[in-house]
């Protein structure tokens, strides 16, 4: 058996492990899902009479046309802390240890974790997406490749962060520390445009929040998905989508690598 054909078959049944326990174990997913969910009702029926104003709309449709794209990359942020909980889990329970033991594949452990973290995001999304949709989200003006693009996109970010959400796992003591760790990937999209517009904020915090990995994404879906301008913020979509996949990739290959457990 090829080294190669021997990695697909491993990743597989590690795969198929993660999902098992996804499905078993559904009480974080739904926890998880929870937040952006609730953030989304909050800010429509809430605050979204007000909040149109502010986008320069005139009722709570436009405003639930604004914030779903940020609430999207705020569902995958929320999602891939599962992944960084399972792999603390795993090297905490001593499950990874023995993995090393057996005659597998050794990167097909981590494909697995991050594989499935990625399913479950682009899940997450569209049961959010389902979610807009109901309460009057609409993009009729999106053409079919505009619409792969932004699945596309959300995809690729997941990848990004679900790798940045195994290093973290990788790096903690417990799956509670790792739960903890990861909490900045849904802090940092409230620091965003993602409920109100860039221009809007104080001008110290302004290149903050424009230049931070959720923005660009944000305002890329935005484009796609609304037809506005997406000028500079496909590019850096893209860099940022790349540099923390690379990131996320060396420091849980390292961490699996070096780790003595």
């Amino acid at each position: 058996m090829s080294t190669l054909t021997l990695a697909v078959r491993d990743s597989r049944t590690m795969l198929r492990r993660n999902l098992l326990h996804a499905r078993r174990y559904p009480s974080m997913t739904l926890n998880l899902l929870l937040t952006p969910v609730m953030l989304l009702l909050l800010f429509v029926y809430i605050f979204g009479d007000v909040m149109s104003a502010g986008i320069g709309g005139t009722d709570r449709s436009d405003y639930i046309a604004y914030i779903l794209p940020g609430i999207l990359l705020m569902t995958i942020g929320s999602t891939v802390i599962g992944a960084a909980v399972s792999v603390a889990t795993d090297m905490s329970e001593g499950i990874i240890a023995r993995f090393r033991t057996m005659a597998i594949h050794r990167g097909s452990v981590l494909i697995g974790h991050v594989v499935g973290s990625v399913l479950q995001s682009v899940a997450s999304v569209a049961l959010v997406g389902a979610v807009g949709v109901a309460i009057g989200f609409r993009s009729v003006d999106a053409t079919v490749l505009e619409w792969l693009a932004a699945l596309g996109l959300l995809a690729l970010f997941a990848l990004a962060l679900t790798w940045i959400a195994v290093g973290m796992g990788m790096a903690s003591p417990n799956a509670e520390a790792a739960g903890n760790s990861a909490m900045p990937l849904i802090l940092l999209p409230l620091i965003s445009s993602a409920f109100t517009p860039v221009d809007a904020m104080p001008g110290w915090f302004q290149p903050i929040a424009e230049y931070q990995p959720f923005t660009p994404a944000i305002e890329t879906l935005r484009g796609l998905l609304l037809g506005t301008e997406i000028g500079h913020n496909g590019w850096l979509a893209l860099a940022w989508s790349l540099v923390l996949t690379g990131l996320g990739y060396y420091w849980s290959t390292s961490r699996f690598s070096d780790d003595p457990k």
